[in-house]
């Protein structure tokens, strides 16, 4: 069977919330699975949840579980009739009358929106299909220009491009959302609507070390503060949607390419999401763009690609996870992907471990592809930094941690498996050489890369490196 690098994370909702849709999708290929608190009750999401650890137990494959925060939502109110019909060049104001709008006005209950605008600034309504000009306004009140006109309904949303909003990350619903999230043992918590670093510390000091941070990158301001966002989370997500509508629309694959290239170099998972699958919502097979849109992911060296409502709402959740499957192993066949992880490899720094992965990557050069590499890691942090070298052999992650496991569900090219806390390397070669050939990553005569250290069992201390041979 092909190894498969790259991984597969979906979205659950209303297709796919039981067992046997959640098992289906598995067997199509899912690693991660993501529970969207923007939408769906508690109940649902334990549900959901309970049911993928149960499936965890019952196959001994580790999946990952995503919980994805809302984050603020900005909005207009609602109109007389639910909807209205705004036309090019007509005066349209937004203020904080709680009032049905019509064509003249609308609600906008946002104060923190009017304190931060400027003359001739654009707003954004509708994913950026309504285009509104600022000329004048107030503490609580603007009057606009409609730039592009178009119908708008209730409760759309409002984007501001390139500003900074006085405003925090977390609402009161995502704290809640995260108390019951971490409550449940989530893997992964993903950030909405991250401006600036202080954000994700903000958000550290809630969850502490209960589960791994994936940060959306979702608004320009963000992009500002990259590398610094990507060295506090532990992962991040290319949240194309907000960011095709607030930054210009042609500047997001460059967007995208740079934000994976900064994850990669800090050794930190990165998902890219957003109508990856758009149009398998209602049809059988995807576009061609669609199916390039995947490949180009994977070229730049993706961790994962995602699905939204391709399998939470989708009529063809099952086929979209498997054509993913299948555009992902056609390009990580093509010679060119090989040549692409090889141009990309990154210099090492100035660590034991890192010294240690760096000579992985070019030990497995030499021995012309070994079967495998076993990492034998407590936090998961040298497995990590091996899969940040691309070195297109797959990784077995064996720790004695199940949390860890999960978590590396995520991770390009890592198998987790459990096993019991190891005392030695005399303990650790024969249980690397069984479970490799056990999960069929190895066969006999071939040779593995295993990696641990001493002390064992510690966290922090790989510092050794053994070439084993599956008798």
């Amino acid at each position: 069977m092909q190894y498969r690098f790259t991984k597969i994370v979906a979205t659950l909702g209303p297709a796919t919330s039981n067992k046997e849709m959640i098992e289906l999708l598995t067997r199509a290929g899912v690693n991660v699975f993501r529970l969207n608190f923007s939408h769906g009750d508690y109940a649902t999401h334990e549900k959901n949840f309970k049911a993928i650890r149960a499936l965890s137990k019952k196959t001994k494959v580790s999946y990952g579980i995503l919980c994805d925060l809302q984050g603020p939502k900005l909005r207009v109110g609602q109109f007389i009739g639910g909807k209205v019909v705004l036309q090019p060049g007509q005066i349209f104001k937004l203020d904080m009358e709680q009032v049905l709008g019509d064509t003249n006005r609308v609600s906008l209950m946002h104060p923190e929106i009017f304190k931060v605008l400027k003359k001739d600034m654009m707003l954004l309504l509708n994913d950026g299909n309504i285009q509104l000009r600022v000329t004048n306004f107030t503490k609580n009140s603007a009057e606009t220009i409609v730039v592009v006109g178009g119908e708008l309904s209730d409760h759309k949303g409002v984007n501001l491009p390139d500003v900074e909003l006085p405003i925090s990350s977390l609402t009161e619903k995502d704290k809640k959302d995260l108390k019951f999230a971490l409550s449940l043992g989530a893997d992964w918590i993903c950030l909405s609507f991250v401006q600036k670093p202080q954000d994700v510390i903000d958000a550290k000091e809630l969850i502490g070390n209960k589960a791994g941070i994936i940060v959306k990158i979702e608004k320009p301001s963000a992009l500002n503060y990259l590398k610094e966002i990507v060295d506090l989370a532990d992962g991040v997500m290319v949240a194309r949607g907000d960011l095709g509508v607030e930054c210009p629309i042609e500047s997001v694959p460059s967007i995208q390419r740079n934000i994976i290239e900064t994850c990669r170099l800090a050794g930190k998972p990165v998902i890219v999401a957003t109508q990856m699958l758009e149009s398998m919502i209602k049809a059988p097979v995807p576009t061609r763009a669609e199916v390039s849109d995947i490949a180009t992911a994977v070229y730049e060296g993706t961790d994962a690609v995602m699905l939204s409502g391709e399998t939470a709402m989708g009529d063809y959740p099952i086929n979209a996870v498997s054509i993913m499957k299948r555009v992902i192993l056609m390009t990580e066949q093509d010679p060119y992907y090989k040549k692409a992880m090889g141009i990309t490899t990154l210099p090492p720094d100035h660590t034991i471990a890192s010294a240690i992965t760096s000579s992985v990557h070019q030990i497995a050069q030499v021995l012309k592809k070994p079967a495998c590499v076993v990492c034998y890691s407590v936090s998961g942090k040298t497995t990590l930094r091996t899969a940040r070298e691309r070195t297109l052999v797959p990784i077995l992650g064996l720790t004695i941690d199940e949390k860890i496991a999960n978590k590396l569900a995520l991770v390009w090219g890592v198998q987790s498996y459990i096993t019991k806390k190891l005392q030695d390397m005399v303990e650790v070669t024969p249980i690397a050489l069984a479970t490799a050939e056990k999960l069929k990553l190895a066969e006999s005569g071939d040779e593995i890369i295993i990696t641990a250290g001493i002390p064992f069992a510690k966290k922090g201390n790989t510092n050794i490196l053994h070439v084993a041979t599956v008798k």
